[in-house]
């Protein structure tokens, strides 16, 4: 899991310099709520990168925090189709709505 897709890039790019050949599926988790903000980055040892930072900290509710994750998911998920991603993962836990309305905008 994570929210920069630089570092997903640069761990393949390691991985392949260390003869690593097998595919490397990226993970993406939608941030669905405001708990999500600050119990993310704790427990999974993610940071979020600035442009998401500042979007998800003008959240006053947990609508706006979906809609954020809703749309870095989408921006994420063509950027990685861009650069080749074989696939991608989504973390659903338990509620594909976010999922389906990302998945609606990229395949």
């Amino acid at each position: 899991m994570f929210f920069d897709n630089q570092k997903f890039f640069d761990f393949v790019a390691k991985a392949r310099e260390e003869g690593i050949t097998v595919p490397i599926i990226p993970g993406l988790k939608p941030i669905k709520n405001l708990t999500h903000i600050s119990f993310l980055p704790k427990f999974f040892h993610i940071d979020y990168p600035v442009e998401l930072s500042s979007e998800l900290l003008k959240c006053k509710d947990n609508k706006s925090v979906e809609q954020v994750g809703i749309e870095w998911g989408i921006h994420q998920s063509k950027e990685l189709k861009k650069a080749g991603a074989p696939c991608i993962h989504y973390y659903t836990m338990s509620n594909s709505d976010c999922v389906k309305a990302i998945a609606k905008e990229i395949f």
